[in-house]
């Protein structure tokens, strides 16, 4: 957790003092409906992420043997836990791409999409090691190296759909943005399968999640295109 923060203050978000600083600040001040509504965004979109990306790399993985199955959902858990370190790192210079936030929003519809499809679809074909797949509506891989593949690219896309939605959600919020950054990690490394076993009890959660998404997807489509420095329209 600490060497994460340093590596974050390699940013634009400064150094360890201004990043305590603007967790200091916005926390102080998280009674504020906006920093509320940013903080209760990036926490649903965290949980959520977090629960769903363990959800897919069990039912990617579920048509393998038990002792493949194992390994490539360890192997799943433990590339999705980098890539949203990575990632995080590179949140101040990934905001800095022109289109990028537009992009982003663009993914976390899909994202939305594919929650949707989750929940209205059953395959009846899980791992037993994570609770929910089943629901999942993928196909699992027949090969230990179809399935590593498969894991791989979704990896990659809900890692990145984590933190851009997190910074999407809290972009005028930079304490809450690193507090999010730092929470998606802990629960990707930590607490994924439960949040899994969670929302596949309590399926509200995961409706109300849905909306969560949607709303902080249609808010970056929109900023991404109107705002003057990193938007759409400053490309003409």
């Amino acid at each position: 957790m600490t060497i994460l923060t340093a590596l974050i203050a390699g940013g634009s978000l400064g150094g360890p003092g201004a990043i305590w600083h603007h967790i200091v600040s916005d926390f102080a001040n998280i009674t504020e409906p906006a920093a509320l509504a940013a903080f209760g965004q990036v926490l649903m979109i965290d949980l959520l992420l977090a629960g769903d990306n363990a959800i897919v790399v069990g039912a990617l993985a579920a048509g393998l043997p038990a002792k493949d199955r194992r390994k490539v959902i360890l192997i799943g858990i433990g590339a999705a836990l980098v890539l949203r370190i990575a990632f995080a790192l590179a949140v101040t210079w990934l905001l800095g791409i022109v289109g990028l936030i537009f992009a982003g929003g663009l993914l976390l519809l899909w994202v939305a999409w594919k929650f949707w499809r989750e929940l209205r679809e059953n395959d009846n074909a899980g791992s037993p090691e994570v609770e929910g797949d089943e629901h999942s509506g993928l196909r699992s891989a027949k090969s230990f190296v179809g399935a590593a593949w498969a894991v791989a690219v979704a990896d990659v896309s809900m890692s990145l759909d984590n933190v851009l939605g997190v910074a999407g959600a809290a972009r005028a919020h930079p304490g809450i943005l690193i507090v999010g950054l730092l929470l998606s990690v802990v629960l990707m490394g930590l607490a994924a399968n439960v949040l899994a076993r969670f929302i596949e009890r309590y399926r509200w959660i995961a409706y109300l999640g849905l909306v969560v998404i949607l709303y902080v997807a249609c808010k970056m489509i929109y900023e991404g295109w109107i705002d003057p420095q990193l938007g759409i329209v400053s490309l003409f």
